[in-house]
């Protein structure tokens, strides 16, 4: 498979290595072997901009540099697949063919079946590896998790990140395992029945250790992006860049198995050719699919609340599978905590709620306070499984004022709310780790950058975003070691007390989501909801169609008890789930197991009840 490889160390069986890189500009580029042995090849140009040479008897792990223009500074490879010392050391060849597979039965997952769970490697375990994230597989499989999403995992530096400072696409973070690790995972993951999700970063490098402007245009200045300039996929010698991109998007789909990917903030990937990169990335990850006989999903990463990018061809789309869904977390989230800052200024009512349930999107073309300007378009034809929704995610966290969880914000009666809304939502949910038994925990931006006056820079940096999205507070020191230890996940808690019932509340939530089919695609007219309204108190009422019959869901995001006036269902309505049971450590309530005809209910205060028809 590695044939299809057309940069980086390509090693063969017959100990000859193929080493390519793109420099469209350079006058000369020489390969450096460093070690085991030490030697100088000059390498040939190809009229489309790549350096190659094949050299003999090259063992896997032996480490390279390039010289190019005859530079007394040697450079890693910017298509390096491993990094063992770091972002500023050698390359290392690495026989991407050598590991021994044990998923060959496994063909992924129908994308409408996916609960998403999103881990950071670093800080999911205590060893923060690879290795160790195995062991807590089974615990995800048994919770009613159907696939991992792991944050980004190409070579950043240092050994503590977020990932989004990565600066080698292809290189396998060094600290993490790096590829032979990361293969481990993935393959324990199928074993397991669990998809994986990779996090791919095609906006930016990060801002050290990043190489690429020694070999080419990788980046432009035409476009700015909050994080530096834009990567070139429209300006002079874009051809290079967009190929070197979608193929790494189908090398980790490839080489390491992975059955999705998650493209980070494409708000931020500029490109006004003819034919959008992404949408070419697309096609070439359809092909892939028919190749390898598997459904591949590449999911996006938008505030745009813009339908092309999961619409198809004959739509004008760029035929994504999925979008993830901003509105849905900011009207839910602004209930529950009653947060208003920054962006959250758009929303904080149940209509907001109602809508984002029943259209995807709550502006979808319509006046938004915080930008000042007409934002979105309308999504309502579109089937719900097209939208990734959450009640918390690693950005959503970790930029937030303290860096703190929901379990910090909201009471326990508001998680369990939470978690109902999203879980029993009519599209694919996402957790963030730790979620689903209420960890304490914050998630803190952290860093491990080597320059002292870069790790200045970022301080600030935050300092000021904080004060313009907060209005006051401080972030903790990302440099600092005990920043990211401080974000760590304490797995023994979800053992006993509330974080063990709520545990219980996740688990039970995920059942009734296979058991009455809630996966089921829907369309906004699939779903009639309303607001309803007791002495300026208000609740969400809804019923959803489905296959076996329709459901009623009640929702009371006041922290009083809200009296509603039902109408006679045309068949009697059996209870299925009461937040406000005392099983779930809830004050319990009234509720009746069955409703056959009109009625006064009270619903507890910060409740989720859902009933089915009998």
């Amino acid at each position: 498979m590695t044939a299809d490889l057309k940069i980086g160390a390509i090693l063969k069986s017959n100990g000859q290595c193929r080493f390519t890189v793109w420099g469209p500009e350079l006058d000369s580029v020489e390969l450096e072997l460093v070690s085991p042995q030490k030697d100088t090849v000059l390498m040939q140009k190809s009229e489309d901009g790549y350096w190659t040479t094949t050299v003999e008897n090259v063992a896997a792990g032996t480490q390279y540099f390039y010289r190019v223009n005859q530079s007394e500074d040697l450079r890693p490879d910017p298509a390096s697949f491993y990094q063992p010392e770091g972002v500023h050391g050698p390359s290392a060849v690495v026989d991407l063919s050598q590991y021994q597979w044990s998923d060959d039965g496994w063909k992924n997952i129908p994308w409408q079946d996916y609960v998403i769970y999103e881990v950071h490697i670093g800080t999911f375990t205590k060893e923060g590896t690879f290795e160790a994230a195995i062991a807590q597989l089974a615990d995800l499989k048994a919770l009613g998790i159907t696939a991992i999403e792991i944050l980004p995992v190409a070579q950043f530096p240092g050994d503590r990140n977020w990932g989004y400072d990565g600066v080698f696409p292809y290189a396998t973070q060094n600290s993490y395992g790096g590829p032979e690790g990361f293969k481990r995972l993935v393959d324990a993951c199928h074993r397991e029945g669990l998809a994986v999700i990779l996090d791919v970063v095609y906006n930016h490098f990060g801002p050290e250790g990043n190489y690429t402007g020694c070999f080419g245009p990788y980046t432009t200045d035409k476009y700015n992006t909050p994080w530096g300039n834009a990567i070139n996929f429209d300006d002079t010698w874009s051809d290079g860049v967009r190929e070197y991109c979608i193929e790494n998007a189908l090398y980790w789909l490839r080489e390491f198995h992975v059955d999705g990917l998650r493209l980070d903030a494409i708000h931020a990937i500029y490109d006004f050719s003819a034919k959008h990169v992404l949408a070419e990335l697309a096609e070439e990850v359809a092909k892939l699919s028919d190749q390898l006989g598997k459904p591949l999903y590449v999911t996006a990463e938008s505030d745009l609340n813009d339908t092309r990018i999961i619409r198809s061809p004959e739509q004008g789309g760029f035929a994504l599978q999925a979008q993830w869904c901003d509105d849905f977390h900011h009207a839910l989230h602004t209930l529950v905590t009653g947060e208003r800052y920054g962006y959250y200024h758009d929303f904080g009512t149940c209509e907001d709620l109602a809508t984002a349930i029943r259209d995807r999107f709550v502006y979808s073309g319509k006046f938004s306070p915080f930008r000042r300007r007409r934002h979105g378009n309308d999504a309502t034809d579109l089937p719900s499984h097209q939208f990734i929704v959450c009640a918390q995610n690693h950005d959503q966290i970790g930029n937030a004022k303290g860096c703190d969880r929901l379990s910090k914000l909201i009471p326990f009666d508001a998680l369990k709310l939470t978690a109902a809304v999203l879980l029993t939502s009519p599209y694919i949910p996402l957790l963030f780790m730790g979620e689903e038994y209420g960890e304490v925990a914050p998630f803190n931006y952290f860093i491990d950058h080597s320059d002292p006056e870069l790790v200045k820079a970022v301080y600030e940096g935050r300092k000021r975003e904080f004060r313009e999205a907060h209005g006051f507070g401080e972030p903790a020191p990302a440099h600092e070691v005990s920043t990211f230890e401080a974000s760590k996940l304490n797995w023994d808690s979800r053992r006993s007390g509330h974080h063990k019932t709520l545990l219980d509340f996740y688990r039970r939530l995920l059942e009734l989501r296979r058991q009455l089919q809630l996966s089921t695609p829907s369309y906004s007219a699939d779903i009639d909801i309303k607001v309803a309204r007791d002495r300026d108190q208000e609740v969400i009422v809804y019923q959803r169609s489905l296959p076996d019959g329709p459901l009623l869901f009640l929702m009371n995001f006041q922290q009083a008890v809200t009296t509603i006036e039902l109408e006679a269902p045309q068949q009697p309505w059996q209870l299925k789930l009461d937040s406000a049971a005392t099983e779930w450590n809830g004050p319990g309530s009234s509720l009746p197991e069955t409703i056959a005809e009109a009625q006064t209910l009270e619903l507890p205060p910060l409740s989720f009840t859902l009933y089915a028809v009998a």
